[in-house]
């Protein structure tokens, strides 16, 4: 199985932090966020991994190199000056990633999930791993009803946030323009057909979105 790191966004949230640094080069731990990410889908089996790259992108390429320092061979998608968002990020990389299920990391998160453990049913486009609501997103995003993501709503139903860890099928961005588009619209597609899975996972998971958060995690690992 392929996967593929979601490193090109501008990382508006983590500035001044991020003015000359790609946010996924941030480090915590002793070790930059994607290297964590790398080292991670390596011990799970992965052996290719697609980065792709706007903002900073040659920053990116000089610290990962070809891979061979984490036991992965990176193939990097330059999308320009402009990062096509996520729907976008891998619509563009789609020659690069196949034809099989592919596994999606959102480069700024920090997690002890186990990679290797993700399986797609026959009959699902993707499959999505949520956790419990952190405090900033306390609302969430999906429900789940067994292993069917839905998006109900109300005081008797538990919803839970997108991790940013997926396994999608290319056949899940069929009909797709390339462009600047999210990757929302294609999962409620995927949801009205009763093809959209997912998971629960209560294990470490945090979202490094701003400088405290990636402050507060830092002192937590120390």
């Amino acid at each position: 199985m392929k996967a593929m790191i979601l490193a090109a966004g501008r990382g508006e949230r983590m500035r001044p932090l991020t003015d000359a640094l790609p946010k996924p080069l941030l480090t915590v731990g002793g070790k930059a966020l994607i290297v964590h990410h790398l080292e991670a889908l390596a011990r799970a089996g992965v052996r290719e991994v697609v980065v792709n790259l706007a903002w900073q992108s040659a920053k990116l390429r000089a610290a990962l190199g070809d891979g061979s320092a984490f036991g992965v061979q990176i193939l990097y998608s330059d999308e320009g000056e402009v990062a096509r968002e996520t729907g976008g990020g891998i619509l563009h990389a789609l020659p690069l990633l196949g034809e099989a299920p592919f596994l999606v990391v959102n480069g700024d998160i920090w997690t002890d999930f186990p990679f290797g453990r993700l399986a797609l049913g026959a009959v699902a486009d993707a499959r999505l791993v949520l956790v419990p609501n952190p405090p900033q997103h306390p609302r969430g995003d999906f429900s789940l009803a067994g292993e069917w993501v839905g998006e109900e709503d109300g005081p008797d139903v538990t919803r839970h946030t997108y991790a940013g860890i997926g396994l999608y099928r290319p056949q899940l961005f069929a009909g797709c323009a390339p462009g600047r588009f999210p990757l929302l619209p294609l999962l409620r597609r995927a949801i009205a057909a009763g093809r959209l899975q997912g998971e629960v996972y209560r294990g470490v998971w945090q979202d490094i979105g701003t400088p405290a958060r990636l402050a507060a995690l830092e002192a937590a690992l120390r």
